[in-house]
């Protein structure tokens, strides 16, 4: 299955990048990172080398199998259903829905209010105010979710999915 060591775009400061860095640790995975800053020269994701990799301009991106897989939860979910241990989506269909909707919370109702881009378009002044109600809102959300869900972890008493995503979210709100 596997045609060569898998490459992952990334960026050190990235969470969804994390995600996937977090992923393929626990996947015992073996794999090369070629480092794409977003600051530099203006972003180095607006490249065109990198645009031709991932339309969206966004990282991670993986190349894997013979496939380019962008969106940290579409990569983890890829990693899940071909190389699945350990799991990171439990086998209970009620729990791998928890785990899904504590991810997508994350990913699409938390992470993209943190992103520079976004913050941005705020404006200085407003940036850091606008972030910690938008923060705060989605992590409220969360406990509320996490108090009917929660184990060891997230959802019941195994890493999951969930864990992966919220781990990088928590320490980039701290920034």
């Amino acid at each position: 299955m596997q045609a060569g060591k898998p490459i992952l775009y990334s960026y050190f400061r990235s969470s969804c990048s994390w995600r996937v860095r977090i992923a393929l640790a626990l996947k015992s995975i073996d794999y090369e990172t070629i480092p794409v800053n977003l600051l530099k020269d203006g972003g180095q994701q607006f490249s065109k080398e990198f645009q031709a990799l991932n339309p969206m301009k966004q990282v991670p991106a993986l190349k894997i199998d013979g496939i380019t897989i962008g969106q940290s939860l579409a990569i983890i979910e890829y990693l899940e259903e071909t190389r699945p241990t350990p799991r990171l989506l439990p086998r209970d269909p009620k729990k791998r829905a928890s785990v899904r909707m504590i991810s997508d919370l994350i990913a699409g109702g938390i992470q993209p209010l943190q992103n520079l881009s976004i913050l941005k378009e705020v404006g200085q002044e407003k940036q850091l105010a606008w972030a910690q109600k938008a923060i705060s809102s989605g992590f409220n959300a969360l406990e509320q979710i996490l108090q009917s869900t929660a184990g060891k972890y997230c959802v019941g008493d195994e890493v999951s999915m969930a864990d992966l995503c919220l781990v990088p979210q928590v320490a980039n709100a701290e920034r």
